[in-house]
């Protein structure tokens, strides 16, 4: 394969340096085209076989298929496909000589009048031809399948080119990520940008990726979440608040995982989770709607219907129903390994009462939330962010919302006591001297701005990736990542 690849890049070179012996440069600074292929599909869609126009335009993209010695070229822009049609009776003799050396993969403009062939092909009858992209490397036949896959997504351009699932699952993507910015900046929300390199890893139990900063002579974290800063912007008086940016996670890679992902966070000063318990399903509804035009979409065969409320219950209230065990009914973390075990759930490592929860919760329950629903009411000992739940100290006022056994994202009233919140700190420093790689820091300066009283404030996250993945179909991640992380080869 490597040699026919160089056999192909040989001739291609062959014709690149015919082209500049003629003293043509097919490498412009600009060419700009008037027209686009969708637009003309759409203005001439009632315009009859053989007939021709006198409307003259000019289009540029990749030459996709060429054929008959070049008389046909099916030219691909971003919008779709046109037909080029190049005879000598239209076209002068240096665009007839630029044609000899075109490949299958170059970067093409064309101006000339709009027909359609008798066969009933919409085209540019060429008359004049430029070659303004050599490609020096041939396109693949076909770009798919499984042995494919990794080659998909290490040369990406390659893939939108061939791919039009993947060119429409980006575009898509980048829709998502719109809409979401719209639905904020229409509910009063500020957008801000908070630090990626941070000197305390904080906001959420993940283990980080560490780098050095020569001039400062420091470790930096590579931030995993923006929660802290951003929560400092509310103590500043920014009432509401929200940022789309990367947070960087240095642990496994699967379909809902990749090192480096897109997060959502917002806090709205005097609300609560329950708030956000509105916010959220309102979020993903509308963008649904801007994305999709209904508030509905299908994934893996299923239809999943956002328009309604979505129903809430309580994390230990799932279990029970799913795994058969009451866990509000274990009063040590030992009772609770326990009634794990008897229902073949191996809990040793779990080193307090939420944890297992959250390991049965993972193992027996998630699974089964394909309709949307948010999982009420986690163990305070797993969040230690959130405000102590106001009708049970054992739970905290935090919920997760699933749709598909996909986390998409989370909520909390959020804890605004810097007392307490010192203490949940240390009590995770605890979990980190234990071994817990993932459990959080003591961030002084961060209990220091609760000190200059935090409002009661909602806050919640969300993955733009995994919404993302339900709303284009993508069966992984790195489909709805233009750039995913990868092992070198």
């Amino acid at each position: 394969m490597a040699t026919e690849n160089n056999i192909h890049r040989e001739s291609r070179l062959a014709k690149l340096n015919a082209l500049l012996e003629k003293g043509y440069n097919p490498y412009p600074y600009c060419f700009k085209p008037d027209a686009c292929a969708a637009d003309l599909q759409e203005k001439y869609k009632d315009l009859p076989a053989g007939e021709n126009t006198e409307d003259r335009v000019t289009v540029a993209g990749r030459a996709m298929a060429v054929r008959n010695s070049g008389m046909f070229i099916d030219l691909k822009d971003f919008s779709g496909k046109i037909q080029v049609f190049c005879h000598k009776s239209h076209l002068d003799e240096e665009g007839l000589e630029r044609l000899k050396n075109l490949d299958v993969g170059d970067l093409v403009g064309v101006s000339g009048f709009v027909r359609r062939t008798p066969r009933g092909e919409l085209s540019v009858a060429a008359e004049k031809f430029d070659i303004i992209g050599k490609s020096l490397q041939p396109l693949p036949e076909k770009f798919h399948g499984l042995t494919d896959v990794e080659a998909r997504y290490r040369q990406r351009y390659v893939d939108f080119i061939m791919n039009d699932d993947s060119r429409e699952i980006f575009k898509k993507r980048c829709q998502i990520t719109s809409a979401i910015r719209r639905y904020f900046e229409e509910h009063g929300f500020l957008e801000v940008e908070t630090p990626m390199l941070q000197p305390i890893m904080g906001g959420a139990n993940a283990r980080p990726f560490v780098t050095h900063h020569n001039a400062l002579d420091m470790d930096l974290y590579l931030r995993i979440a923006t929660e802290l800063y951003l929560k400092r912007l509310v103590v500043g008086g920014f009432d509401r608040v929200f940022e789309i940016g990367r947070n960087f996670r240095n642990e496994g890679v699967d379909k809902k995982h990749n090192p480096e992902y897109t997060a959502l966070e917002a806090y709205q000063a005097y609300a609560d989770y329950n708030d956000m318990a509105e916010l959220i399903p309102d979020l993903i509804r509308y963008v649904c709607e801007q994305v999709l035009g209904k508030p509905s979409f299908t994934f893996n065969g299923v239809e999943i219907d956002v328009s309604k409320p979505f129903p809430r219950k309580s994390i230990v209230e799932l279990v029970k129903e799913y795994a058969g065990i009451d866990l509000m009914e274990a009063e040590t973390v030992e009772q609770a390994r326990e009634m794990a075990a008897s229902i073949g759930i191996d809990a040793s490592e779990c080193s307090n009462w939420g944890k297992v929860v959250q390991l049965v919760f993972d193992e027996r329950v998630e699974a089964n939330l394909i309709q949307p629903i948010l999982v009420m009411d986690m163990p305070r000992d797993i969040s230690p962010l959130a405000k102590t739940h106001r009708s049970n100290p054992r739970l905290v006022e935090h919920f997760d919302a699933y749709i598909c056994g996909m986390e998409l994202g989370c909520a909390y009233s959020e804890l605004s006591n810097p007392l307490e919140q010192r203490a949940r700190f240390e009590a995770q420093m605890a979990e980190r001297e234990a071994g817990d790689e993932e459990a959080q820091m003591l961030d002084e300066d961060f209990v220091t701005a609760l000190e200059n009283a935090f409002p009661p404030t909602g806050g919640m996250g969300m993955g733009v990736d995994r919404l993302a993945i339900l709303l284009t179909g993508a069966e992984t991640i790195r489909d709805v990542i233009a750039f995913p992380t990868l092992r070198n080869r």
